[in-house]
């Protein structure tokens, strides 16, 4: 089957005219933007074009704008940079932030910072009017997103800026996900900082860019050389900027069209699935999120089995599974979803390069694979030898089902009384997932021991799979399986 991509708003591809653009300063335009002689100049001047760029499509002054590897530094940057000067104060921001901006104001806490979380109502908005009852004497900063990463929830960044400036505190938000998908006026907007990522909007990863209001004050929380108004030490990543420039670019000048586009495909791909599927619920409201999000629950199934019969479609689900942590999401759980209703759910987020055709595509295998998994009595089968038993039932999310945080198996590895034996070489002592016992001047014996859910429906595929791990473990050790 074709792969169809559907998670835009995790990254994006490098536009054409992107690439077409980056390609000069991967062979010619190489030199140092602070060097003086012409090849530095050159670089120079790349890079306050980019500038310009992404203030026309901001509406504001390119002084304004400084390059950061992405939104994450940028939200630091922002966020620590401007509370840096004060040595205690109130943060406000809510429930729903990325934890680019959660971590830091958690940082902040430690510093000795108090912070308000506002919640969100059943559609993930904060409501203006929350905000303005939270707001104290010593309240010195105000750090809401522009548009949710998972729901797409736009948040009503204006009225907030009104509030807050009502009260002379300066407002950031987080528009990784706003920026290249709907029109971002500055002029409109009115908040004091606002973080950019590239890989959000077609431009590079590991490039984004800050909007600092002149009237805003920020202190380095990198230090080095004087680059990026002395806010971001490092010599600039020319290429990647040169990006980002032309990613601002092709949005200003497209804008209208490509929102329209988006709006169209998300629109077709709710109404083919809830046509079909009248049980799922939309997380969000259609006329307050990105044109091209759609958080959706499917009742009743497991958002990653869905997902893993899928496996030609890329997608999110609301229980978020990286390579240490398994956790319902904490966007939909503020807007009122219980942890087993927010495993259900799938983001989808399209983008500039689907079509019509692939959104149909994809709907029917959606379908399809639902419709499939939602017939209890009569369930399929990996093998007809063992008909009677399907292992995933016992299990959600696979594979991701079995993983531990690092930080809790520290703490149950610690509590294990280590063995005083000359022979033991290595073991749990040095965090390892096997141990190594000397039996004799030339031979040592390796002893490992996983435990792991299914991961297949048949029990002989999974004893298989199962084997090979066990085996992996002995050589992983240098040790040789006997048999």
């Amino acid at each position: 089957m074709d792969k169809i991509y559907l998670d835009f708003n995790a990254s994006t591809p490098l536009a054409p005219s992107v690439i077409e653009k980056m390609k000069p300063y991967l062979e010619k335009g190489f030199g140092n933007p602070s060097s003086l002689h012409w090849s530095g100049r050159e670089s120079r001047q790349a890079i306050e074009k980019a500038r310009e760029q992404m203030a026309l499509l901001l509406e504001c002054s390119p002084d304004e704008i400084i390059f950061t590897s992405g939104g994450s530094e940028s939200n630091n940057l922002a966020i620590r940079g401007f509370l840096q000067q004060f040595k205690s104060g109130h943060i406000i921001t809510s429930k729903i932030e990325h934890p680019a901006v959660l971590n830091v104001c958690q940082y902040m806490q430690d510093q000795g910072f108090s912070v308000s979380y506002l919640p969100v109502d059943a559609n993930g908005i904060v409501d203006p009017d929350i905000l303005d009852e939270h707001i104290r004497p010593n309240t010195r900063l105000i750090t809401i997103m522009l548009a949710n990463n998972e729901t797409g929830a736009i948040q009503p960044i204006s009225e907030i800026c009104n509030i807050a400036h009502k009260h002379d505190i300066p407002v950031h938000t987080d528009a990784a996900q706003a920026v290249g998908k709907i029109g971002v006026s500055l002029k409109e907007l009115k908040a004091d900082m606002v973080s950019i990522a590239g890989h959000k909007m077609y431009a590079p990863k590991g490039v984004g860019a800050l909007y600092i209001g002149k009237h805003i004050d920020l202190e380095p929380v990198l230090f080095g050389a004087d680059h990026e108004k002395g806010l971001r030490p490092g010599t600039e990543n020319v290429l990647e900027i040169v990006g980002l420039g032309e990613a601002a670019r092709i949005f200003k000048d497209e804008q209208e069209g490509i929102i329209s586009e988006q709006e169209s495909l998300r629109n077709n791909f709710w109404e083919l699935l809830k046509t079909q599927l009248p049980n799922i619920e939309l997380n969000g409201d259609l006329d307050q999120i990105l044109p091209n999000t759609l958080n959706i629950q499917f009742t009743g199934i497991d958002a990653n089995t869905l997902l893993s019969e899928l496996s030609e479609i890329a997608a999110s689900a609301g229980a978020a599974c990286h390579a240490d942590d398994v956790n319902p999401s904490h966007v939909l759980k503020a807007m009122g979803l219980s942890d087993q209703d927010a495993t259900q759910c799938i983001r989808f987020s399209l983008g500039r390069t689907n079509t019509q055709k692939e959104i149909k595509i994809a709907a029917e295998r959606i379908i399809n694979t639902v419709k499939k998994l939602s017939k209890s009595d009569e369930p399929q089968y990996r093998s007809v030898q063992h008909k009677d038993i399907k292992l995933t039932q016992y299990t959600h999310g696979l594979g991701c089902a079995c993983k531990l945080k690092p930080d809790n198996l520290e703490k149950i590895i610690n509590n294990i009384k280590n063995l005083a034996d000359p022979n033991i070489i290595t073991g749990i002592m040095d965090s390892e997932d096997a141990a190594i016992y000397q039996i004799s001047k030339e031979q040592a014996i390796v002893a490992t021991l996983d435990f792991f859910t299914p991961i297949v429906d048949d029990p002989f595929d999974f004893g298989r799979i199962a084997a090979a791990n066990a085996l992996s473990d002995i050589y992983a050790m240098g040790g040789q399986p006997l048999f």
